[in-house]
């Protein structure tokens, strides 16, 4: 058995749009998973022997009867999973705000497959999360609106409740059991119950999920009691070290003990791109714990995430070295595609070393919409989007593909995209324009007021043309160069003689910060008819993601 010596965990252990981290060990092994929002195959499932390496072993909800969700707003879908182990089984346990909020699936092996939702009635709030006792009973923690006598809705606190794990349903009574480190803290949440020494510990995220993001942390020695705050919280924050430290909004952790007794924390940061701009998203980085007094320490010695750490002595996971080009040679995509929404209808196939996409009506940027929170039944009459994508995962890159397409008429377009958030997005497109093949650059940005699940939400999508040319019909290689916010656009016949169409577009313009980094950056291909049936496709030969470090 090989063990690793003297060497470092390098932080963000998951590169890339992948927030809210969940992790459980059995024996040897170590699994995570973060949220997926609004993206299909949801719950991305990670697994590693050394919390160093980690490869992704599947997604935990990958079919259409566990997942619905729809590509007009990817702040929608999956929010703050948990993942448990208990008795030969593994559970996960999550929101779905694009439908009946939360419930539970399992397994017992962690590739799959998985069952479909257990839908838990009675379960209020986002970022529920499970919690299995010595004693063999099994809890559920959530996050609600506190209801006064008078039967009012105050601040948000969390409540805990048992849980009936054979018939999937909450028994007795939900009791609040705490309300956060501050007082009328903002959005105390992601709640997670262990037990030490005797004691139940709840760790919370306060402050909300950006700049002022923290873990906090409360105890009690009965489960049901009202919890006592540390009285040195938070536990763990980087909202004193201001907008020009390279990691920000550090927040939203859960705890892993190894088998020799050490502890671990893995948590949601953002890294700092050429300013306070967090293109990368929310991603997941990992730090050592000590216990003081009865009180965890995370990352101690400096209080903050640092950018590595000695690794701990475990048994080395071989990491498979990713390829830059994916030459769609397989029967399916690879575990780093996905879609933006439930995939209803089935608009692309691989055949023949190529991945064919449908243009459908659905275009990138509609009208973006209220999502409505009391929806209770699935709707899958929702037009799909033909996107395929992958995350970002690094400051600086390049991507490139071969794409056959002619398009018939003015309102049909394929290429690739980068595409923040709702409605914020370059996309390096062609067209038809006077009976003439054209390639042109489109940027897409969004004014946005909250989020679209919030009832003041509102939003107005502008398009701007940055640049246009004509080009030949048939085969055309497209290339994007990311250079930290500068993104150079380049299109031609042979890879190696690629020509410039336009240099050095602001990519800030597409961070909307204005509206939070709930999200990350997404890479890839679509092909559109923007409102109007069509039968034509678009053919794209491989596709080449080649990641620089910062």
């Amino acid at each position: 058995m090989i063990y690793l010596k003297k060497k470092q965990i390098h932080n963000p252990i998951l590169p890339g749009f992948y927030p809210d981290p969940s992790i459980c060990r059995v024996g040897d092994d170590f699994y995570m998973i973060t949220s997926s929002f609004s993206l299909f195959p949801g719950v991305p499932i990670f697994h590693s022997t050394d919390l160093a390496n980690w490869e992704q072993i599947g997604h935990v909800l990958d079919r259409k009867s566990q997942l619905h969700t729809t590509a007009n707003h990817m702040t929608a879908g999956i929010m703050a999973p948990t993942l448990r182990y208990h008795d030969g089984t593994f559970y996960m346990i999550t929101t779905n705000v694009s439908d009946k909020w939360n419930f539970i699936v399992t397994a017992t092996d962690p590739k799959g497959p998985w069952s479909d939702p257990y839908w838990i009635e009675g379960c209020p709030g986002i970022d529920a999360s499970l919690f299995f006792d010595d004693d063999g009973k099994a809890y559920i923690t959530g996050t609600r609106g506190e209801v006064s006598h008078d039967g009012t809705h105050g601040s948000q606190v969390i409540w805990i409740g048992e849980i009936d794990l054979v018939n999937m349903k909450l028994v007795g009574e939900k009791k609040t059991i705490w309300s956060g480190a501050l007082m009328n803290c903002a959005s105390p949440e992601a709640p997670h119950l262990y037990k030490k020494d005797g004691y139940y510990y709840l760790m919370i995220a306060e402050g909300g999920t950006e700049h002022y993001h923290s873990v906090t942390i409360a105890r009690t020695k009965n489960i049901f009691d009202y919890y006592e705050g540390y009285a040195g919280n938070p536990i763990l924050t980087h909202r004193h070290l201001g907008k020009q430290y390279p990691i920000c909004n550090v927040g939203h952790a859960d705890f892993v003990e190894l088998i020799n007794g050490e502890w671990y924390a893995v948590m949601l940061a953002s890294r700092l791109i050429e300013g306070y701009h967090k293109n990368l998203g929310r991603e997941t980085f990992i730090a050592p714990v000590v216990w003081e007094d009865g009180w965890p320490v995370i990352s101690p010695g400096t209080g903050k995430v640092e950018w590595s750490y000695p690794a701990p002595e475990l048994p080395a996971t071989v990491q498979k070295p990713r390829s830059v080009r994916d030459d769609f040679e397989g029967e399916k995509l690879g575990m780093d595609w996905v879609y933006f929404g439930t995939p209803y209808e089935d608009f692309h196939t691989l055949s023949d070393s190529k991945l064919t996409l449908k243009l459908l009506p659905r275009s990138m940027s509609p009208e973006l919409r209220k999502i409505d929170l009391s929806a209770t039944n699935t709707d899958e009459a929702v037009p799909s989007l033909s996107f395929i994508g992958r995350r970002q995962m690094h400051a600086n890159f390049r991507i490139s593909t071969s794409m056959s397409f002619d398009a018939c008429s003015e309102n049909e377009t394929a290429g690739l995209v980068v595409m923040q958030a709702s409605n914020h997005q370059f996309r390096f497109e062609r067209s038809l324009e006077k009976g003439q093949q054209i390639l042109r650059l489109i940027q897409c940005t969004s004014e946005l007021t909250g989020y679209p699940h919030q009832p003041h939400f509102k939003g107005i999508t502008t398009e701007s043309e940055l640049a246009k040319t004509l080009v030949d019909g048939g085969d055309i290689i497209l290339s994007i160069i990311a250079e930290g916010q500068d993104y150079s656009f380049y299109y031609g016949k042979v890879d190696e003689s690629l020509t410039l169409l336009y240099e050095n577009a602001d990519a800030r313009k597409i961070n909307p910060e204005i509206v939070g980094g709930m999200v990350g950056t997404m890479l890839g291909m679509f092909a559109s008819s923007n409102g109007q049936e069509s039968i034509n496709k678009a053919e794209f030969d491989w596709f080449d993601y080649n990641g620089i470090e910062q």
